[in-house]
């Protein structure tokens, strides 16, 4: 498999991901993969690649790129959404622990590896729900935290306002931001779309991610680009699922261990399967979301498209092999082209049991 991408973005002011009810007033907590793919695709387009990037990721069952969900960072720390299986604990000495959303990578890797979580050595966030180490200092802001900011359209002549509402979204403290990881089909669209890519994700740091565009929200520093094995910097090395056989057992009656259980897979993105995935549902441990927004597209813009129901990052999905998933057409009927849902998902396999 060739290397892949990871990428760190230093917002330079708010950023808007938007809600699943589409309220003003409310935003998520994290930059989808669908987003971010709608994203690079508009500056695709800027970059006079479209039909090209559309035939080599929508338009094809096994796409050149794979784009994560954008997740926060800070100082030297990646959060991420763990596994549903392992978190929240079933029975913490310390239940305040159960509100944490996202959790330390490396916090993450001891979890998978079984060993025990100091609790007393950990406390949340309570604007950005992520875990942070207790001893840190208490006036240390997390990497994030909601803000509401009230916008209203101006006439200059008259320097009377009207149309007065408010707008969701989050700001970042000094040392955080928001990183993402891509995945490469192979050697030959690793070095086709490499180029293509780092552009549009520098096009975007410069005009904006997500909402609020207009109002210079959504914006970055220079990204930070570092080439990188992603299952070796996401994914810790893990025992062995299976035991080995006694030794005092008879030779001429070996002890024969269980077959391992299918392999999860734990989601960064979010997925919506495709013909050729074979998931086993009731082992997996999943959560769901429905996916809406509007189109935008010089073609009747604003236009709501339709509603697409995946799962959600975080998710271990129980399958034979790793989940290829889809992208979906949500155009509006009678749209002149198609709008796709981007649902091919960056997941690396874990051993966390079965889902409960």
């Amino acid at each position: 498999m060739s290397d892949g991408l990871l990428v760190r973005l230093k917002p330079a002011g708010p950023w808007r991901f938007g809600s699943d009810s589409g309220a003003r007033d409310e935003t998520a907590e994290l930059y989808h993969s669908d987003s971010v793919y709608s994203a690079v695709t508009s500056a695709m387009e800027t970059l006079g690649e479209l039909e090209a990037w559309l035939d080599a990721t929508a338009r094809s069952a096994d796409p050149a790129v794979r784009f994560s969900s954008c997740f926060p960072w800070q100082g030297g720390s990646l959060f991420v959404l763990p596994p549903r299986p392992l978190w929240p604990p079933v029975s913490p000495a310390n239940p305040i622990l159960r509100n944490a959303h996202f959790l330390p990578l490396s916090l993450v890797h001891q979890l998978l590896n079984r060993k025990p979580l100091d609790e007393d050595a950990w406390s949340v966030d309570p604007y950005s729900r992520c875990l942070v180490p207790s001893a840190r200092d208490a006036s240390q802001a997390g990497p994030f935290r909601p803000v509401l900011r009230l916008r209203a359209a101006v006439d200059r002549p008259s320097r009377l306002s009207h149309g007065a509402h408010h707008a969701a979204g989050v700001e970042f403290a000094p040392d955080a931001g928001l990183w993402l990881a891509l995945t490469f089909a192979g050697e030959s669209s690793q070095s086709r779309w490499r180029g293509p890519v780092e552009a549009a994700i520098r096009l975007l740091a410069d005009s904006g991610f997500g909402g609020q565009r207009s109002q210079g929200w959504g914006r970055s520093e220079s990204p930070e680009f570092e080439t990188a094995g992603i299952g070796r910097v996401l994914l810790p090395a893990q025992p062995a699922g299976v035991a080995p056989p006694p030794t005092d057992a008879p030779e001429e009656n070996p002890a024969v261990p269980e077959p391992p259980p299918p392999p999860g897979y734990w989601l960064f993105s979010l997925f919506r399967p495709g013909e050729t995935d074979s998931v086993n549902w009731e082992r997996s441990s999943y959560s769901l979301t429905v996916r809406g927004g509007r189109v935008l597209s010089p073609e009747r813009p604003g236009e709501e498209k339709r509603l697409v129901r995946m799962v959600k990052e975080g998710s271990v999905i129980s399958s034979g092999a790793a989940p290829a998933g889809s992208a979906a057409d949500v155009a509006p009927e009678g749209f002149p082209h198609p709008v796709y849902r981007y649902g091919f998902p960056v997941c690396l396999p874990v051993s966390v049991g079965s889902a409960a």
